[in-house]
């Protein structure tokens, strides 16, 4: 019999904070009632803050991240369209393998599990193509898989420095709400989420920042969709409804969530996913244990991928968290399974919880046969905590 909590480390679903919880406990409602934009006006607005757009519109599909990924492929592509992609994690990799399954014509480059999107070669791609043949730029802005970050704003910078005008397709699943995004700013034209990450909630909404431009690709692309056509949301979103039945107690969730992010300040919520990856980090290295990310300018603030001693598997760690002390930490996937398990810090998370993380996996590595230091990572997370707690020391780290 397990007894007290089960903790959630991994790197999505994320935790539910209990006020995000209640406020989903609430009686079906009518989807069509007068009053019913009351309630979904203001999440739009709310979205739309997150994602750091003013001219953009924010799309909301009953779904997931991956549904939100199709919508935003059929609604501005053709069948045969060019398009330029990366690989380098299990995620990146099934977004590529999508395109490919919609017909489009995949410009694929494959990149070691650990890098992130080879900036300098999609500038020598995009540069060479005079005839702006690619009509899409896709960045996979963190890879879960293998806690990498890439730089959204150097690939904006590449399309600018070619002329070109390809659209920039972002997913930013683990990313928005979490780490720095401005959709604006890097000229983002899809920007891609989840509920189940940054916002804190449970799976069920995929969500879809859409600019200008994008929004005119769709009057003339010509693949086929249907439940995830953007005319039918602009036209009834613009009044607070939606073209079928949407999934209300979430979008009551959804509120209380964005709630709590303004209340935060969301320059705050990024500064405080910093600072708490940045004391995992510090633990990793104290075990004398590698991340999958290949140096610390790709370091993720939302998962941490890490490597364990040859002779170990990781599989095993995962096992042991779970069924001996009511933890699940991630695991590697694909290629990665066996040699990696994650620890996913995002969401509603402090340092507590992150501590409890760490402890409990040192016990696990341990008993899988890996010889770290009980202590060790805690401890080094513990000073680096201490040392922060004003967040000047945060803030500065994350300048650097």
């Amino acid at each position: 019999m397990r007894t007290g909590q089960t903790h959630l480390f991994i790197p999505g679903p994320t935790n539910v904070p209990e006020a995000v919880r209640r406020a989903m406990n609430v009686p079906q409602q009518d989807m069509r009632a007068a009053d019913f934009g009351a309630l979904t006006l203001p999440l739009f607005a709310g979205l739309k803050r997150v994602l750091r757009t003013e001219s953009g519109t924010v799309f909301l599909f009953p779904g997931s991240g991956t549904g939100a990924w199709e919508a935003a492929i059929t609604n501005t592509l053709s069948p045969g369209d060019r398009v330029l992609m990366s690989r380098f994690g299990q995620f990146s990799h099934l977004w590529a393998e999508m395109a490919e399954r919609l017909g489009l014509e995949v410009d694929l480059i494959d990149v070691d599990w650990g890098e992130g999107v080879p900036v300098e070669t999609y500038a020598e791609r995009l540069a060479a193509d005079t005839g702006h043949t690619i009509k899409g730029v896709f960045v996979t802005h963190n890879e879960t898989a293998t806690g990498v970050t890439s730089d959204v704003a150097a690939v904006r910078a590449a399309l600018d420095a070619a002329g070109h005008p390809a659209l920039l397709f972002v997913d930013g699943v683990s990313s928005i709400a979490s780490i720095d995004f401005r959709m604006d700013e890097w000229g983002v034209d899809l920007a891609v989420t989840g509920s189940q990450k940054g916002l804190m909630l449970p799976a069920g909404l995929g969500v879809l920042g859409v600019s200008a431009k994008a929004l005119a690709a769709s009057e003339t692309a010509t693949m086929r969709r249907a439940y995830f056509i953007f005319a039918d949301m602009v036209a009834m979103n613009a009044g607070g409804y939606f073209p079928y039945t949407p999934p209300t107690p979430l979008f009551h969730g959804l509120a209380a969530a964005l709630a709590r992010i303004e209340a935060e300040g969301l320059d705050a919520v990024i500064a405080r996913h910093h600072r708490l990856a940045e004391g995992v980090r510090r633990a990793v290295a104290a075990w004398g244990l590698d991340l999958v990310a290949a140096r610390p300018a790709l370091y993720s603030d939302t998962v941490s991928a890490i490597r364990v001693p040859d002779g170990v598997d990781a599989r095993e760690v995962i096992r042991i968290a779970y069924e001996r002390y009511n933890a699940s930490l991630g695991s590697g996937l694909a290629q990665l399974a066996g040699r990696v398990f994650r620890i996913g810090h995002l969401g509603d998370l402090n340092e507590g919880m992150c501590l409890a993380a760490l402890g409990i996996a040192e016990l696990a590595l341990n008993e899988a046969g890996a010889r770290v230091e009980f202590g060790a990572g805690v401890a080094a997370a513990q000073a680096y905590y201490a040392e922060t707690r004003d967040g000047a020391g945060a803030v500065a780290a994350a300048a650097e």
